[in-house]
């Protein structure tokens, strides 16, 4: 095997590692919050920068997270078969693919602005010190759904050069809306959370009763939404899109029963990914029907 097909590989299986497909969640509400900023479509270089800043973030964010806690995965039957805990990459090429990565998205945040370059520390400390939390608090999913969440600023901001409230109130509704599916997805983990003394909130409260609190997230998720028109310009398409992610969001809780965990895989990737897509469309709608585009 040749050195460029052996590199070819592995950049494979770190791909699958990180789940890159999985970038659909926050990426979405980045270009909401890039949209909104712009009041339509901004140049094509800060849309290009953009897209290089979230992929990069959070292709960081999640391979750091796969080395913090590869003991913790090769101890748990889940993720026994992740790429580091089943040997099929070592930790230096992964410390590898973190540090090209965090260049790849400081990078595009100096190719941004200055605001945006003085603020990649702060958020590469968010993303990757989200991965030490679940060892020492229940908080852990709310502490994911902010990293994710300051996408839509971090876009506003790449756009302006400035923050201001409507970006802040995007924020909060991813997460609410991350940290209510992370309640869902970390339900598998239940007892080897307990177990382990990770601190989850199904670990910690029960699946029934981290369900109802998933539940309240979401609800809360759909309040903010409907309150951002009252701070910038948005219609009748978006509100829809708002109303067609309160229907996904009861759905996915339909899906889901603390004593019915089969359909889990369904209710985090499939109807969540509708959701950021979604609202995306529907934001993009608006702002088309406003004659933004």
């Amino acid at each position: 095997m040749s050195p460029a097909v052996r590199i070819w590989h592995r950049l494979r299986i770190i791909l699958e590692m990180i789940k890159f497909e999985h970038t659909v969640f926050a990426l979405p509400f980045a270009l909401i919050g890039m949209l909104l900023a712009a009041d339509g479509w901004p140049s094509g270089r800060v849309v290009g920068w953009i897209l290089v800043a979230m992929v990069g973030a959070r292709s960081s964010a999640m391979a750091f997270n796969r080395l913090v806690d590869r003991e913790i995965d090769r101890r748990n039957p889940r993720t026994a078969g992740r790429a580091l805990p089943a040997g099929l990459l070592t930790p230096t090429q992964v410390w590898l693919f973190v540090a090209a990565t965090t260049a790849l998205f400081l990078l595009a945040a100096a190719q941004l602005n200055r605001l945006a370059l003085a603020l990649a520390p702060v958020a590469l400390a968010i993303i990757w010190g989200y991965s030490f939390t679940k060892r020492f608090t229940t908080l852990s999913h709310l502490i994911l759904g902010f990293a994710l969440g300051i996408a839509p600023s971090a876009a506003w901001i790449a756009v302006r050069g400035s923050l201001a409230l409507p970006p802040l109130l995007l924020t909060a509704a991813v997460m609410g809306w991350v940290g209510g599916f992370d309640i869902i997805y970390s339900l598998q983990d239940e007892a080897f959370d307990r177990r382990h003394r990770l601190r989850s909130l199904p670990a910690h409260l029960g699946a029934a009763r981290a369900l109802l609190l998933s539940r309240l997230l979401h609800l809360g998720t759909i309040g903010i939404l409907l309150w951002l028109p009252q701070w910038i310009t948005l219609g009748g398409w978006y509100t829809l899109g708002v109303g067609v992610t309160a229907a996904l969001l009861a759905y996915e809780h339909a899906l889901v029963k603390p004593d019915d965990l089969s359909r889990v895989n369904a209710a985090f990737f499939t109807v969540n990914g509708f959701i950021s897509i979604g609202l995306l469309c529907f934001t993009a709608l608006d702002l088309a029907a406003r004659g933004r585009f």
